[in-house]
C-alpha cells in the first residue's frame, strides 16, 4: 500500500473518530462511525490474503448491522421525544436498541463472535487499532447513554463477556486470537461498571488501550503469531521478550503493575454500590483471563521448545527496542503508586 493511501485511511480514521467523540447530534456520531469503518476496511484488506479478505467482509457486515441499529435507535427515540441530543435518550425501546448496537460495535457477548476471527485474519498493527482506536467511538457514546442504559442488561453482558473471553480464551495457540478473547474479557469490566461510574469505565479503557498497545507492539517487533514462535523469540530479543513476561502479567491484573489498578477501584465500586456478588463473581472470572496470560508469559520467557533442534532459533537483534514500545511498557507496568495522581486528574 502506498504512503498516500496510507496518510489517507489514517487521516480518515482519525476524523471518523474525532467527529463521533466531540457530536452531540446522533446523525453526526453516525456519521463519524461510518467514516471509521470504511476507512479501517483497506488497511485490514491490504494482504489480499483470503483469510484478510474474510475478515474485511466479516468486520463490514457485523458494522454496518451495527450502524443501523443506532441510527434506527436514535430514530425512533426522536420519534417520540423530539430530542436529536445523545444524551437525551429516554424512550426504553431505543436505549435497548442502542444496547445491542454497541454491544455488535464493541465485540461484548453474545455479540463477540466476529472480534476474534477479524482479528485473526488482521496483521498486528491492524490488530492494534481495531482493539484500541475503534473502540473509542462506541465506549464514547456508551459514556453519554449510560444514565438511560439498564444496568442489569450491561451486568448481564458484562459478566457473560468476562467469563467467555477468560473460557475461550484458554485453549487458543495464535497470539492475536488470545489478545481478541482478552480484549472481550476487558470490556466486561467497562460494562459493568458504566452505569455506576462513566468515568472509572474510561479510565479502564485507557489504561486498557496502554497495556494493549505494548503488547501488540512488542509481538509485533518480535514477529511472534503463534504461540510456538514465542517459545524460540528468547533468542532474538532476549531483554523485550522479559519485559513481556511483566506486561502480560500487568494486563492479567495483577498487583503491584498498572493493570491491577482499573480493577481494584471497580470492585472497590461495585461494593459501594451494594452489587458485591457481581463484583465476587467478575473478580473470580479473571483468574480465567490470569491463567491464558501466564500461559504466554510462560511460553514467551520460562520454557523452551521441547525438541530445540527441530525449531529455528531466530537471529540475536542487536537492533535497539522501539522507543514506543519502551515507553507504553514501563507506563504498562508502574502507573499504580501515582494512581491518587491518575484519579486527582480524571
Amino acid at each position: 500500500m502506498n504512503p498516500q493511501a496510507k496518510l489517507i485511511f489514517a487521516l480518515s480514521l482519525t476524523l471518523g473518530t474525532t467527529l463521533t467523540i466531540s457530536s452531540n447530534h446522533w446523525i453526526m456520531a453516525w456519521t463519524g462511525l461510518e467514516i471509521n469503518t470504511l476507512a479501517i476496511l483497506p488497511l485490514i484488506s491490504k494482504s489480499h490474503h483470503p483469510r484478510a479478505i474474510e475478515a474485511a467482509t466479516k468486520y463490514f457486515l457485523v458494522q454496518a448491522a451495527a450502524s443501523t441499529l443506532v441510527l434506527f435507535s436514535s430514530m425512533t427515540n426522536a420519534w417520540h421525544t423530539g430530542q436529536w441530543d445523545i444524551t437525551q435518550l429516554s424512550h426504553p425501546t431505543s436505549c435497548l436498541i442502542l444496547t445491542v448496537a454497541l454491544a455488535m460495535k464493541l465485540g461484548l457477548v453474545p455479540f463477540h463472535f466476529w472480534f476474534p476471527e477479524v482479528l485473526q485474519g488482521s496483521s498486528l498493527i491492524v490488530g492494534l487499532l481495531l482493539s484500541t482506536l475503534m473502540k473509542f467511538p462506541p465506549i464514547t457514546l456508551l459514556y453519554l447513554t449510560s444514565p438511560s442504559l439498564k444496568p442489569s442488561v450491561l451486568m448481564t453482558m458484562a459478566i457473560l463477556s468476562t467469563a467467555l473471553g477468560g473460557w475461550m480464551g484458554l485453549n487458543q495457540t495464535q497470539t492475536r486470537k488470545i489478545l481478541a478473547f482478552s480484549s472481550i474479557s476487558h470490556l466486561g469490566w467497562m460494562a459493568i461498571i458504566i452505569a455506576y461510574s462513566p468515568k472509572l469505565a474510561l479510565l479502564n479503557f485507557y489504561l486498557y488501550t496502554l497495556m494493549t498497545a505494548a503488547v501488540f507492539l512488542s509481538l509485533n517487533s518480535i514477529k511472534a503469531l503463534k504461540l510456538s514462535t514465542l517459545m524460540t523469540t528468547w533468542t532474538k530479543a532476549p531483554s523485550l521478550n522479559a519485559i513481556l513476561l511483566l506486561t502480560l502479567l500487568s494486563l492479567a491484573g495483577l498487583p503491584p503493575l498498572t493493570g491491577f489498578l482499573p480493577k481494584w477501584l471497580i470492585i472497590q465500586e461495585l461494593t459501594k454500590q451494594e452489587v458485591a456478588l457481581a463484583a465476587t463473581i467478575i473478580a473470580l472470572l479473571s483468574l480465567l483471563g490470569l491463567f491464558f496470560y501466564l500461559r504466554l508469559a510462560y511460553c514467551a520467557t520460562i520454557t523452551l521448545p521441547p525438541h530445540t533442534t527441530n525449531h529455528m532459533k531466530q537471529w540475536y537483534n542487536n537492533k535497539p527496542t522501539n522507543t514506543m514500545v519502551a515507553v507504553l511498557t514501563t507506563m504498562s507496568l508502574m502507573l499504580l503508586p501515582i494512581s491518587h495522581i491518575i484519579l486527582a486528574v480524571v
